[in-house]
């Protein structure tokens, strides 16, 4: 628990008239913390908690006089978080102090004589916390640590807190005790990087292999053979139970391992035991189901999931669409998907105003950014090099920006990132629990729904697979599997006789 060394402004015991000031803070009274009891009320906080929502705000302002981080409320609140964490609190009270500073934030949209801003002070012997500045700094991290602010829509709740201690999914690019095996994955970052491989594969490919010297117990990769293979995957499947698409996927990561890192013949495949793929028949969602989910989504959650269900697309297809990939002329949207293949599918016309009034928010943010002197966004591989402007430019711009701007430490430059994953997920998830639907619903879902409610209209399954981007026609045939019996073809249970 953060211990006080400083006085603090916002919080008044209840029986308190005077009136206090923070530096150059405007003067906190009684009045102010009347209003703020009045939004836990609204927002339906037990009366209970109320003191311990005081509490949290006196910690945070506490933190933000000692630590002095970033003017944004996003990067302070993420910040605060990690401090929490370091402190060992359990992750519901972590939640339940992101809730309280995010009420204040509310609170101060409507009242722009309440200031959060902290006077600039330098407190010796005092700095963030490594873990924040790491956090702050590394790049491949940077869009899983932020906490956003809640949208100002009251229907939806802010997205929840992950994980009690902070999880770095990079951890198997980290250097370890056994500098052979660093190599090794250095090597296979660069074979997956030649073959324009998705840092989705780099990162479970890594993190198979990374298990594997750990069944080996830093077993020295020369001396490897496929036996190792065999022994590992049987131990997986026997004592470690895990699914078919761990096995095959762990399967995956070591035959790559040795045909393109070690250079090693891999031997045949058909002593080594391979999990059948199980029969998967996706979930699928009515329209009701559709629409009371996206009623308690707020923006740009919701735009996301509109995206999926009307387009189709799929999850990381949707948060990283650019300015440029929108024609509203022709109602076309271009998706560049898995193996930066592209394709294209038509814009829904109910949803374009809303398309629209998110293109004129970026070009809001892309003038402020200019103005104040960002890099530019990120762009893939070494296309800023072929075009220098590109990552400046609007056409590039991200269409669902991140709502802070990332520090890049290795050039000293700050550039926006797109909205993260993660974040719709925990939309989504909280989304869901309050539609109270009794299907297991993920972001994929949408996609799903969306090619079962194509081929209900009617379209055959060629122009679905040219929709969805799909490579095998195959693919695209089992959601034949999802589609209700047609009148007077259904099949009756004995009990309906």
């Amino acid at each position: 628990m953060l211990r006080n060394s400083i006085k603090y402004a916002l919080i008044l015991a209840p029986n308190s008239n005077e009136e206090f000031t923070y530096n150059s803070m405007e003067p906190i009274s009684k009045d102010i913390l009347a209003k703020y009891d009045d939004i836990l009320k609204q927002r339906n906080v037990p009366l209970a908690a109320h003191n311990d929502y005081r509490k949290w705000l006196r910690y945070f302002i506490d933190f933000c006089a000692k630590y002095q981080p970033p003017d944004s409320k996003s990067e302070q609140v993420k910040l605060f978080i990690e401090k929490l964490r370091s402190k060992k609190q359990p992750m519901e009270q972590q939640e339940q102090a992101a809730r309280a500073v995010s009420l204040f934030f509310a609170l101060q949209k409507g009242n722009t004589s309440i200031s959060l801003t902290v006077a600039k002070q330098t407190t010796p012997g005092v700095s963030l916390p490594q873990s924040a500045q790491q956090a702050n700094a590394a790049v491949s991290t940077n869009a899983n640590n932020l906490v956003c602010e809640p949208p100002a829509s009251s229907s939806p709740c802010p997205p929840r807190l992950r994980g009690g201690k902070h999880y770095d999914e990079w951890r198997c690019l980290n250097k370890t005790e056994s500098p052979d095996w660093d190599k090794l994955i250095e090597k296979l970052a660069a074979e997956i990087k030649l073959r324009h491989y998705s840092r989705n594969t780099l990162k479970a490919y890594a993190d198979w292999i990374r298990k594997f010297q750990s069944y080996l117990k830093d077993k020295s990769p020369e001396v490897l053979s496929p036996s190792e293979v065999k022994a590992y995957l049987t131990y997986l499947a026997v004592d470690c139970k895990v699914s078919s698409s761990h096995q095959n996927l762990a399967f995956n990561a070591l035959l790559f391992l040795y045909r393109h890192v070690l250079n090693k013949d891999f031997g045949t495949h058909k002593d080594i035991p391979r999990a059948k793929k199980s029969d998967y028949i996706p979930v699928v969602l009515s329209r009701q189901e559709v629409d009371s989910v996206l009623t308690h989504l707020a923006h740009p959650y919701k735009l996301v999931a509109q995206l999926q269900y009307g387009c189709g697309l799929r999850m990381n297809e949707s948060v990283t669409l650019r300015a440029k990939d929108f024609n509203f002329d022709a109602g076309i949207l271009t998706v560049r998907g898995k193996g930066n293949k592209s394709r294209t599918v038509p814009i829904p016309k109910k949803i374009t105003p809303e398309l629209q009034a998110q293109i004129e928010v970026v070009k809001k943010l892309h003038d402020k950014d200019l103005a104040a002197g960002f890099a530019g966004v990120f762009l893939e591989d070494q296309l800023e090099k072929k075009y220098p402007r590109a990552a400046k430019d609007l056409v590039w711009q991200w269409f669902l920006p991140q709502e802070s701007l990332t520090f890049v430490a290795e050039t000293k430059e700050l550039r926006r990132y797109h909205l993260h994953n993660t974040h719709v997920q925990d939309a989504l998830y909280e989304a869901v629990r309050k539609a109270k639907l009794t299907k297991r619903v993920t972001a994929h879902t949408f996609r799903h729904t969306y090619a079962t409610h194509m081929l209900q209209a009617g379209y055959d399954l060629r122009t679905i697979q040219t929709l969805l981007g799909h490579a095998d026609i195959r693919t695209t045939m089992i959601y034949l599997h999802c589609l209700p019996p047609q009148p007077g073809k259904e099949v009756k249970s004995p009990l309906d006789f």
